[in-house]
């Protein structure tokens, strides 16, 4: 996997900070930073467009004077409006160094440019309507939004979305990552996103990072069927689904996949199939087996599964296989890799009512299972704590059977030796790839034609 970037949540954040001040830098010069690199972003973005920047009583406030000022020393017409006075002796500092006056964030006029600098990360409540009202006028009124740090008005922890808040172009996320930046709804306000080295240093012992690409190797001049691994896709009441996840499996890299389904189902001549049967669990080549997709409810898939669970072999449970184990009462889920969409996860695990960030790490704990939460917004959960966020998905996604293709991709990464926390990032940066190589109007079919072209992007 090539390397993944930190995700900070705001004590996580305060913490990378303090340490850099540990270590010798001050709170001006960080402040320095941030405001360069927010004036540089707005620059290659908007060019010399007028801009008005809004500043909070904070540090990100202080961020935004040194981005005006560093945006008036380029030539731009800049206008500040501040919503409180500086209340930080950092903040204070900026808002000196700033040539131009300071309008009233309540008399503020319009501008094709809004820089938010009111407020970043650890906000906890809603604004107040002072605040928000000529907030939410003055982005209305702009043709361009960037957010530094965060919009404001979000959640830097879970997403949420603490009142009224505008969508984003741009936000420019400082030092780091926060989970709101990956989150919806939050997720889904801050427009493109860029990271602003603001002199942290490298952030190591992170529990939280972003999915990233992975990074693949082809099979190498001694490689044989079997050594790339083999994969059994279990099916059942409906055959399609589970060939769909075969033959995602076969093009996720496994050498052979073999489909456990019906007689009278004709699959691709690559894809060995056969009728089902308990034996055929047996099979010591076996690298790993996905259960789930199309699987059924009744009694025969009741056995399939318990066979599944019974062979000791590395599973990758999903839709109707999770199901079933909600009503099973199953707890032999350790070391398995459990694909649910939030309906399923909730009657698995049941709904604590907690941010799902929070609810997925805890399943993973408690379940000892690698846990990956299907949504816009992908969440992948491991038993020791981890937790890994993928960048959103393309909304084409919202599709039948693009679960079973993710599905079949996992399976082919477990079964070719990959660990399940591994597999699981790296199967949905390759589907959200295909998503994306696939374009508008997509189909789970058209995911598959497109897997090569996104497992290339990885050698």
């Amino acid at each position: 996997m090539t390397l993944a970037r930190p995700i900070l949540n705001a004590a996580e954040m305060r913490a990378a900070e303090q340490t850099a001040l540990d270590a010798g830098a001050s709170v001006e010069a960080l402040m320095e930073r941030a405001g360069a690199a927010v004036a540089e972003a707005a620059w290659r973005t908007s060019g010399p467009a007028e801009i008005l920047i809004l500043c909070g009583p904070g540090n990100n406030g202080g961020d935004g004077y040194v981005a005006a000022r560093r945006l008036q020393e380029r030539g731009v017409t800049v206008r500040v409006a501040a919503s409180a006075a500086s209340a930080s002796e950092a903040a204070r500092q900026a808002a000196a160094r700033w040539q131009g006056p300071v309008e009233p964030l309540h008399e503020a006029k319009r501008a094709p440019v809004v820089i938010d600098a009111l407020f970043g990360t650890g906000l906890s409540r809603p604004l107040d309507d002072a605040v928000g009202e000529p907030f939410g006028r003055l982005c209305a009124g702009a043709q361009r939004r960037i957010a530094v740090d965060l919009p404001s008005g979000v959640a830097t922890d879970d997403g949420a979305v603490l009142g009224s808040v505008p969508v984003f172009d741009l936000t420019v996320a400082l030092g780091a990552l926060k989970p709101a930046h990956r989150l919806l709804p939050s997720a889904g306000l801050c427009g493109q996103i860029a990271v602003a080295d603001i002199g942290l240093g490298t952030i190591e012992n992170v529990g939280m990072h972003e999915v990233a690409r992975p990074a693949l190797t082809p099979p190498g001049h001694g490689a044989n069927k079997y050594s790339r691994g083999k994969l059994v896709i279990l099916a059942g009441a409906m055959a399609g689904a589970g060939r769909l996840a075969a033959l995602a499996g076969q093009r996720a890299g496994a050498g052979y996949v073999e489909l456990l389904s019906a007689a009278d189902d004709a699959p691709p001549h690559s894809l060995v199939r056969r009728a089902w049967s308990e034996k055929a669990l047996h099979d010591e080549r076996i690298g790993a087996i996905v259960i789930g997709p199309g699987l059924g409810l009744n009694r025969t898939a009741r056995d399939r599964l318990e066979a599944a669970l019974a062979s000791g072999k590395p599973l990758l449970l999903d839709a109707d296989a999770l199901t079933l184990i909600g009503k099973m009462r199953h707890e032999r889920l350790a070391g398995h890799v459990l694909t649910p969409h939030w309906g399923e996860f909730v009657r698995l695990f049941g709904d604590s009512e907690r941010d799902r960030l929070s609810q997925a790490r805890a399943a993973a704990i408690a379940s000892g299972a690698v846990v990956l939460l299907k949504g816009a917004d992908s969440i992948v959960a491991c038993p020791d704590g981890r937790v890994a966020i993928a960048p959103l998905a393309p909304t084409w996604l919202a599709s039948a059977g693009t679960g079973d293709v993710l599905a079949g991709i996992i399976g082919g990464l477990l079964a070719g030796g990959r660990g399940g926390f591994e597999a699981a990032q790296d199967g949905l940066w390759l589907h959200a790839e295909a998503a994306r190589l696939a374009g508008p109007m997509l189909v789970a079919d058209d995911l598959i034609t497109c897997l090569p072209r996104a497992v290339e992007a990885c050698l």
